[in-house]
């Protein structure tokens, strides 16, 4: 007779082994905690299942909002608090702070439960808002958005904790069903935040953290009242349920290693090109010695003597889930790219002089992508074959956005078309492959773990792909604009000494800076300016050609994406509020690991 606990498991799994029939899914996952036909009717209607949802809706929009509010008049608010060429660290931090915490967060969430990880999220998500909204200068609000980026780390970690509530054959459509919570946030972010500096000037961009401190507070009010996952003993009861010993043989020295060397890996990419030249000293040393660190860190993970690895290596093993995180970085990257690349384009080739319009052309990447990702939810396993829908969906995604290589400052509406579709294309393997990162997690009980890494792995190729992006548009400015515009200005007559003031003057985009150019008519300002927009089209033109490396390397990958037929079954990683779960005694124990 089996003794211990384990013993006891390992009968149960024996047991399940022998008395599988040819018509049980073989899905080769475990740690599943109940099934469909166990819980309770009405659980998906109720309280805490909806709750749960709203907290995961305001979190994901608060979280998303944080981000795509700010970004698109980053300019004007330094313009206000500044100016400081520390601006910069808004965004950087921001960005920082959420992909070194996903890991963790997750982790420890598996480990200790994840309710008040939740709650604390959305309050740190509030703290931050305060400080942003209420910021004196640009370093009062670069702090805010540590609290911000750390907040995200939490609010955009929605995958998994759908992947505990959901069954496993609805975790595609219940991410589709939280997707368009992002719309009012990432979606339609530039648009909003045009809207409180052109409509609303007396509040500013002050009134979007005003809003974000509502965003949050709502998703705090939510997790509160409403979330109530496996605790600590629930989640333990078929191994140590001693937190002393979990908080002991938490893997310190690999979360150091972790946050030391992608914080410093993730600067050195960030600075190049921007705050730093790329050959500068601050910039390649930050890289080698960042990715160094992170070589020690996974040498570490592997051959170190933590008993609890922050990331189980055994999770990279599984091809399927390392395809598909590394296609996820990929759809990613493109659009991060994009959102800082296309309202570059949208704002010099097709602005009118209203903002508002700059806003609402710029929408269209995150809307895009939105759109792409409620469509897998809702259609993906309806189709089916998911491992063909990446396929199909990187390849006609990346054919797009490499058309949009056709760019002049005539084809807005032939852009506008082809973006946006090449991004809906994009945005369906994100939503594939996100859930994939949870669908095909051997245990379910790593749920948290793997999709935080999966987005650490998100945040770092995203962060190499805009570096990329960023610099090839920078590099090619620096050689079409010289060779496109003052030749033009010159033949138009324009004196060759007051070239380099119309160059400041189109920087400086007012009427007052053209008027103090010797030499200067409004026919050559005509013709400057559509050099000018000559030139940037130029620029843009070789920035969607590069993306045809990028698409073609992922269309190769997607032939190890996995096909997830065999894994949509009713079992269900976690219930809230104890309903439908085991109850812990031998009776009880786990039969499905």
């Amino acid at each position: 007779m089996p003794t211990t606990l384990v013993e006891k498991v390992q009968a149960v799994q024996h047991e399940d082994h022998i008395d599988k029939t040819p018509s049980e899914p073989d899905n080769d996952v475990s740690g599943f905690d109940a099934d469909e036909s166990t819980l309770p009717k009405g659980y998906f209607y109720s309280r805490f299942f909806i709750g749960t949802y709203l907290a995961i809706g305001f979190g994901l929009w608060g979280g998303t909002a944080a981000f795509g509010y700010a970004a698109p008049i980053i300019s004007i608010i330094n313009a206000d608090l500044g100016p400081d060429d520390r601006y910069v660290w808004i965004s950087l931090v921001y960005n920082i702070c959420s992909a070194v915490w996903f890991p963790i967060i997750g982790r420890l969430g598996d480990i200790f439960g994840r309710r008040y990880i939740m709650i604390a999220g959305a309050v740190c998500g509030m703290v931050g808002s305060i400080i942003c909204a209420t910021a004196s200068s640009v370093l009062i609000l670069v702090g805010g958005n540590v609290f911000l980026g750390s907040a995200a780390a939490v609010q955009l970690s929605f995958s998994y904790v759908l992947a505990e509530l959901l069954p496993m054959k609805y975790r595609y459509l219940g991410s589709g069903a939280i997707y368009p919570w992002s719309i009012i946030g990432s979606g339609m972010g530039p648009a909003i935040a045009y809207s409180f500096i052109t409509r609303h000037p007396s509040v500013s961009w002050r009134g979007l953290y005003w809003l974000l401190l509502a965003i949050n507070g709502a998703g705090c009010v939510c997790w509160v009242f409403f979330y109530f996952p496996p605790t600590f003993k629930e989640k333990h009861r078929r191994d140590i349920d001693s937190k002393m010993y979990w908080i002991k043989n938490f893997d310190y020295v690999g979360t150091f290693l972790f946050a030391a060397g992608f914080i410093v890996f993730i600067l050195g990419l960030s600075w190049g090109g921007g705050v730093y030249p790329w050959k500068s000293a601050a910039v390649i040393s930050a890289i080698i010695v960042g990715f160094a660190v992170l070589v020690v860190f996974v040498l570490w993970e592997v051959y170190g003597l933590c008993k609890q690895p922050l990331i189980p290596m055994h999770l990279f093993l599984n091809a399927g889930w390392t395809a598909s995180v590394v296609l996820l970085g990929l759809g990613a990257g493109i659009y991060y790219a994009f959102a800082i690349v296309w309202p570059s384009q949208v704002a010099v080739l097709y602005s009118n002089g209203d903002p508002m319009y700059t806003g609402y052309l710029s929408v269209i990447i995150g809307m895009g992508f939105i759109t792409g990702q409620v469509l897998s939810g809702l259609l993906a396993r309806q189709i089916g074959k998911t491992r063909y829908q990446v396929m199909g969906a990187f390849f006609i995604g990346g054919v797009l956005l490499g058309c949009a290589a056709t760019v002049t400052p005539d084809n807005k509406s032939t852009q506008l078309a082809i973006i946006y579709l090449g991004c809906v294309f994009i945005g369906w393997n994100e939503g594939l492959c996100l859930n994939n990162a949870t669908i095909l997690v051997q245990d379910q009980r790593e749920v948290g773990v793997a999709g935080g890494t999966s987005g650490c792995v998100r945040s770092v190729i995203s962060a190499v792909l805009t570096a990329i992006y960023v610099s090839i548009l920078t590099n090619r400015l620096t050689t079409t604009i010289p060779e496109v515009v003052p030749p033009a200005l010159v033949n138009a007559g324009l004196p060759a000494t007051s070239v380099a003031d119309f160059l400041a003057a189109i920087t400086a985009g007012t009427p007052d800076a053209f008027a103090d150019i010797s030499g200067i008519t409004d026919a050559i300002i005509a013709v400057g300016l559509r050099a000018y927009k000559v030139a940037n089209a130029d620029a843009y033109r070789t920035v969607y050609l590069s993306t045809i490396a990028f698409s073609a390397l992922a269309v190769l990958l997607t032939w190890f994406a996995p096909n997830t037929e065999k894994y949509m079954t009713g079992q269900v990683a976690a219930t809230l509020h104890h309903e439908g779960q085991s109850t812990g005694d031998e009776k009880d124990v786990e039969r499905t690991l």
